[in-house]
């Protein structure tokens, strides 16, 4: 879902322009893509057949973050959370449910209805069906690490669990869950089953491993291990990216997953990863924008 924003992403950076602007477009055109049913519009809705968006995120230079949860009629929740990172702000910095929404109409952002037809009749479908749901079905989130030569910022977006339950967070808006920043060290974000993620702190964990002297590979795979041997049972789907100061990348899953990336020295190519960690470059007929 987010390869056609990286390459855009990558010109802009080329462009000098800033990570933080850059960041944030990126996410925005994944939430306004209808046809993407994880995040933003078109988002799979609650189990009350409303659709409650969480977004985060944070700049690794001062430290500050936002987030905003269960936002109802948003249209871009990312954009909330940014203008909630703010060096000003000393309080408010995570907003959620109703509160959100007015937050939104008072400071003059979009909203919208994001409930799509397509995606309301998944629900219906899903809310007459017997069939249980697994822990990756019908959600994922969009997730970016954004590097300029002022340093880094790290930011998530998701509709979060289909048929979650109403009022339900998951680590995306979560600092040190679902995303983290220090321009010093390293940043990462992570995706999947957002209640296993917490437990771990996965993004802090993997930043914090990189202070160590691990590379953002390492760091990533190291985390996730550690989550899951402290597990009594098989630890439930995560993915983690990351990038180190050097703008240098990691990543680690224990499902099957693709991400994207580019550089200075690497034009934005996709990639397939599976539980292994075994990592391979996908062609562009793998690719849809």
């Amino acid at each position: 879902m987010s390869y056609a924003s990286t390459v855009e992403a990558y010109e802009r950076l080329k462009n000098n322009e800033k990570a933080e602007d850059v960041i944030i477009d990126a996410i925005c055109k994944v939430e306004d893509n209808k046809d993407l049913h994880s995040v933003g519009f078109g988002g799979l809705p609650n189990k009350e057949g409303v659709v409650q968006l969480d977004a985060g995120y944070m700049d690794g230079n001062s430290g500050c973050f936002g987030a905003v949860g269960c936002a109802e009629n948003v249209k871009n929740p990312i954009k909330l959370a940014k203008s909630l990172a703010d060096e000003n702000r000393h309080f408010n910095n995570f907003i959620v449910g109703k509160g959100a929404y007015k937050y939104a109409i008072e400071n003059g952002f979009e909203t919208r209805d994001n409930l799509t037809k397509e995606a309301y009749e998944k629900y219906l479908e899903k809310k007459d069906s017997d069939i249980k749901l697994k822990s990756y079905d019908g959600h994922d989130t969009v997730c970016f690490v954004c590097k300029d030569e002022n340093g880094l910022i790290s930011a998530c977006s998701t509709s979060g669990l289909f048929m979650k339950e109403d009022g339900r967070l998951g680590d995306t808006p979560i600092v040190g869950c679902g995303y983290y920043a220090d321009s010093k060290i390293g940043a990462a974000s992570a995706t999947g089953v957002g209640e296993e993620i917490s437990r771990g702190m996965i993004s802090y964990e993997t930043v914090r491993l990189m202070s160590e002297g691990y590379s953002a590979m390492d760091a990533c795979k190291k985390a996730l291990a550690k989550l899951n041997a402290k597990m009594d049972r098989k630890l439930l789907s995560i993915s983690v990216i990351a990038l180190d100061a050097n703008g240098n990348y990691g990543v680690a899953t224990n499902c099957d997953f693709a991400f994207s990336y580019a550089s200075e020295n690497c034009e934005p190519k996709a990639y397939f990863v599976n539980s292994k960690n075994e990592i391979r470059e996908l062609s562009e007929n793998d690719i849809i924008d």
